[in-house]
């Protein structure tokens, strides 16, 4: 492994640690990133196997939450309910990204154009949502209404258009439902979780055979650097949008979509 393959993998990483939990699209910084700097992403299965290192960021810096939640699953109702909530957030996701799986790898995932104007739309949307003048009713995380569960798990289909954001739909969802922003972002962070592991999960199973040997030491330097920018995410994003909220991620969505459609219109 040369030091042009240890720097390709170290840079996939940092892009997928600090875009996976705040509303830009990891895919598509990814995707924008391979086109802008010509970097190919190093092995057959690095982008699936390095999304992980962002998720345990999740993991560590909740760990004494979860493993509360582990504790007293089968002790509080409300825990159940919680991890219920959860699970019906990302049922309808699981359910589309089954049935369209073939079509969103083969499709979705090769046209740049498409990406382009998903980070567009998606920043134009997350901007006039962050305006939205409304009281919030809903302030805990581990307290939303089993409905509005349901609500924002079917916004976060949207994110199956690569562009879009797991992560912005989500959030916007849990906004246009009447939750606050601190709490938005949190449940973010804990539908992350079952979402992506179940993700990663099918698209290992059905690419597994693709992997090499050659491509371990990628996939752990990816692994590691995603882990650590994203634990450099998680800690920091909750306090930031309280106090700013989340227009700042839409301009730079603007501003990178528009980057490259224009780049991409022009010199193909």
């Amino acid at each position: 492994m040369d030091l042009h393959q240890i720097l390709t993998s170290l840079f996939f990483g940092l892009i997928e640690g600090f875009t996976e939990f705040i509303p830009v699209s990891s895919t598509g910084h990814l995707i924008l990133s391979s086109y802008f700097f010509h970097f190919t992403s190093p092995g057959n299965l690095y982008q699936i196997l390095i999304q992980p290192g962002a998720l345990f960021a999740i993991v560590g810096v909740y760990w004494s939450q979860l493993l509360k939640i582990a504790q007293d699953f089968f002790k509080k109702q409300d825990v159940r309910r919680f991890v219920l909530s959860l699970f019906i957030g990302c049922l309808p996701a699981l359910i589309v990204g089954f049935l369209l799986h073939e079509l969103i790898k083969t499709v979705f995932l090769n046209s740049l154009c498409l990406i382009c104007c998903s980070l567009i739309f998606g920043g134009i949307i997350l901007i006039l949502v962050d305006r939205l003048d409304q009281t919030p009713r809903y302030l805990s995380a581990r307290s939303y209404p089993l409905s509005l569960c349901l609500k924002i798990g079917l916004f976060q289909c949207l994110a199956l258009i690569p562009g879009i954001s797991r992560s912005g739909s989500t959030i916007v969802g849990a906004l246009l439902m009447g939750t606050d922003k601190r709490s938005a972002a949190e449940f973010s962070f804990f539908l992350a979780l079952p979402t992506m592991i179940a993700a990663c999960s099918y698209d290992l199973l059905k690419n597994y055979d693709k992997l090499s040997h050659t491509d371990e030491l990628s996939i752990m330097l990816g692994f590691i650097t995603a882990f650590l920018s994203g634990l450099f995410v998680v800690r920091r994003l909750l306090d930031y949008v309280s106090s700013h909220g989340y227009a700042v991620f839409g301009w730079w969505r603007i501003f990178c979509g528009s980057l490259g459609l224009i780049t991409f219109l022009v010199f193909g």
